[in-house]
């Protein structure tokens, strides 16, 4: 008896939910005003070098990824300027709840609502409350080769970033950083699964290019630089990388 009565209030919420969400997606996809996004830092790891490189950065640390912003969208006739404006939000002391490793949908649903609740628990400092949050958890590199897979939720408009914490890598975090926002709006991954490659053609910064390999840049949902039908080298910055025609629609990106 309870556990129906759980079940449906589970639902009842994610309706409600999914409601609003549906409603802050629209808002954050019209491009009529700035997308107000916060960067919240987060030390993944008790290293010192974590922290003093958090220590470092600053709203300027992401002008690129909002210069990128303004730059692709032009073509696109977006009025506000900067279309995407990123700032650095007070830094996190606790990490985020960790998604499941395998879960059924109800699991999965539980633990976005439960990440949703704890990012909207986190303060944005003296700036405007965010439209999109985004939490990127620093790894010191010396004490980890690779990190946990990054992923951006439409629903709710956050974004958990695992980025290294050097300068050395901060071009491709960046790189990383703006794909998941662009999760958050709507743009769908555009790389085979199986093998990480850029699915062509939507995958593709230039799919007509002839010959097609080597690529001179990546489509940002792809986020690496196809060289052959076989291999594929992460975009080392944002100037390696567009907003594809398929992902500027899934955005609410339109021509004129």
């Amino acid at each position: 008896m309870f556990k129906p009565l759980r079940v449906l209030l589970l639902l009842t919420l994610l309706a409600g939910v999914a409601i609003g969400a549906w409603r802050d997606k629209a808002r954050a996809t019209g491009w009529h005003s700035s997308l107000q996004v916060a960067v919240y830092p987060i030390a993944a790891d008790d290293s010192p070098v974590t922290q003093a490189y958090i220590a470092t950065l600053s709203d300027e640390s992401f002008h690129d990824v909002q210069d990128w912003f303004t730059a692709q969208a032009a073509p696109y006739g977006v009025a506000a300027s900067p279309p995407v404006q990123l700032w650095l939000a007070p830094a996190v002391p606790v990490l985020p709840p960790t998604p499941p490793q395998v879960g059924n949908a109800l699991q999965i649903a539980a633990w976005s609502l439960q990440l949703r609740w704890w990012a909207w628990r986190r303060d944005a400092g003296p700036h405007p409350a965010p439209q999109v949050k985004l939490f990127v958890l620093f790894h010191d590199p010396a004490e980890s080769r690779a990190v946990p897979h990054s992923l951006g939720l439409e629903k709710g408009l956050i974004g958990v970033v695992h980025a290294f914490a050097t300068p050395a890598q901060a071009a491709q975090n960046n790189v990383v950083l703006a794909h998941e926002l662009l999760h958050t709006l709507g743009a769908s991954d555009k790389y085979d699964l199986s093998n990480n490659l850029p699915a062509y053609p939507l995958g593709y910064a230039e799919p007509q290019r002839q010959p097609l390999w080597p690529q001179a840049r990546a489509e940002i949902m792809a986020v690496r630089v196809p060289l052959s039908p076989r291999e594929a080298r992460m975009a080392e910055g944002m100037g390696e990388t567009v907003i594809g025609a398929a992902t500027a629609l899934e955005i609410g990106l339109t021509r004129p």
